[in-house]
């Protein structure tokens, strides 16, 4: 995906020669917030912030229960701590906790589900995605017009998640696991971090909200806390992610200032918002594809909607979904094809049905 966004900045760039006015059309703002989202963050991972969660997931005996916990531990923590956070926080511990249950046969159809939760919970809130923070910070509504106009979509979601893990368990929806509760064996973590990632998680919630213009105050912030009491956060920063939003709003910001081509663009993807965002994430991915089209796209609401049901439909959709995927695969070298099928049956039962509901609601105006 870096590379892949190096070479759209290049093109870009041939196409609009680099200018004060084109550097002045990057999303600074958007790139800022999301440097302290994937500060903050990855202090959560690193103190277990959701720990307490996880110790309790290892006391449900009942499968169908415990599925049921983890995929919406997933799917309501993702609305808060980003997609990608909450799977990286939940898929290991599915793993461990089904493989010591000795009920292998059931972790890739729960982590897939999981994955489901994680793109379908995460389009609830504008931080809970890195496309969903992009376009709140461009939309201009409050947070609660924007969670409004989301709910539909998420509530319609975890009705369908519920009936999923009801099919699974559907031959004996009583099965028991013996899961060992000793799950936590870590030594406990000192509470001054995790309050400290905690204040600091505030901090940038607050800063997309009110859309405040000292966002680079908070952003310095942020670093000097980081850079005080736990400065080994800045060795683990998904930099690749911030590398990938520079050079795909370089390319965006150089076609639309080309009359030609924007005037193709605008033409070509108005109206169309929703399927363009759905089709073109397949080949770039949601995010990349949300910065592409944004610039040329009338239909608010089917931007938003097609990038956060794109992820439903392959790997690529959804970079949530390539880390599950490296979750898995890790745990289980050379299974990659049969993750592969797994989820692609069960992420695309779960797109046939919200597809056309999504379509429908895209001409709901965000704005109105």
């Amino acid at each position: 995906m870096l590379v892949l966004s190096v070479l759209a900045a290049a093109v870009g760039l041939i196409i609009t020669p680099p200018s004060t006015e084109l550097i002045k059309k990057i999303d600074w703002r958007t790139l800022g917030t999301l440097l302290m989202m994937l500060c903050v963050l990855e202090g959560f991972k690193q103190e277990s912030v959701l720990k307490p969660l996880e110790k309790l997931a290892s006391r449900i005996r009942r499968l169908s229960l415990l599925s049921l916990f983890l995929i919406f531990c997933v799917f309501f923590s993702s609305m808060l701590v980003t997609n990608d956070v909450s799977l990286l926080i939940f898929v290991p511990l599915t793993i461990v906790l089904f493989r010591g249950a000795g009920k292998e046969k059931y972790i890739l159809p729960v982590i897939s589900m999981e994955n489901i939760a994680a793109i379908r919970g995460s389009l609830l809130t504008p931080f809970g995605s890195p496309q969903n923070l992009f376009l709140y910070g461009k939309a201009k509504i409050s947070v609660w017009r924007f969670m409004l106009h989301m709910l539909p979509l998420c509530a319609m979601s975890a009705v369908l998640l519920v009936g999923f893990v009801l099919f699974l368990y559907r031959k004996d929806p009583a099965e028991e696991t013996e899961v060992s509760e000793a799950y936590d064996t870590d030594p406990r973590k000192p509470e001054i971090k995790r309050i400290l990632y905690l204040s600091l998680f505030a901090l940038v919630i607050v800063v997309i909200v009110t859309r405040t213009g000292f966002w680079w105050a908070a952003l310095g912030v942020v670093i000097l806390a980081v850079a005080i009491f736990d400065r080994r956060i800045f060795l683990k920063v998904d930099y690749v992610l911030l590398a990938t939003f520079l050079c795909f709003f370089v390319f965006s910001s150089s076609i639309a200032s080309n009359p030609h081509i924007a005037r193709f663009l605008v033409r070509t993807v108005a109206g169309r918002e929703y399927w363009w965002a759905i089709g073109l994430s397949q080949l770039i991915s949601n995010v990349p594809a949300t910065i592409v089209l944004f610039p040329f796209t009338e239909n608010f609401a089917g931007l938003i909607y097609g990038a956060d049901t794109a992820g439903l439909c392959s790997l690529i959709g959804s970079l949530a979904s390539v880390i599950n995927y490296r979750i898995y695969v890790r745990e289980y070298p050379g299974c990659g094809g049969k993750f592969i099928k797994t989820f692609l049956i069960v992420s695309w039962a779960f797109f046939l049905i919200v597809v056309f509901p999504g379509f429908l609601l895209s001409g709901w105006n965000f704005f109105g």
